[in-house]
């Protein structure tokens, strides 16, 4: 299944809130973990990121950090804020086995409506 430029789009901020979760992280990483969570399957570029990342950060959802890394390199570290924290799906029961699960749909139980 190929997936849609909405279905991106409207999964990029849960998303990195699932990877913000895990701990801090920059832009490249974000990038390598979503392909890494969804099996490749899901391929975003820096300039789809990058404003999601933004925008997260104006809403206060999130924060960045310029830091030297370990290469010497300066990067942008983005940590989730105790208001993103409530927002992650990963802390939702429906996404109670992690940021996998929520990338990729795996490891999902399937719930009968309550009655």
């Amino acid at each position: 299944m190929k997936l849609t430029k909405d279905l991106m789009a409207a999964s990029a901020a849960p998303l990195v809130l699932a990877i913000l979760s895990e701990g801090e992280s920059y832009g490249y990483a974000i990038i390598q973990r979503v392909r890494e969570l969804s099996g490749g399957k899901i391929e975003w570029t820096d300039g789809m990121l990058y404003p999601v990342l933004h925008r997260l950060e104006a809403q206060g959802v999130i924060a960045a950090k310029w830091r030297q890394s370990e290469t010497g390199r300066k990067r942008r570290y983005y940590t989730l804020q105790r208001q993103g924290k409530s927002a992650d799906p990963a802390a939702n029961d429906d996404y109670s086995h992690g940021p996998a699960s929520s990338a990729t749909g795996a490891n999902r139980e399937s719930r009968s409506p309550k009655p």
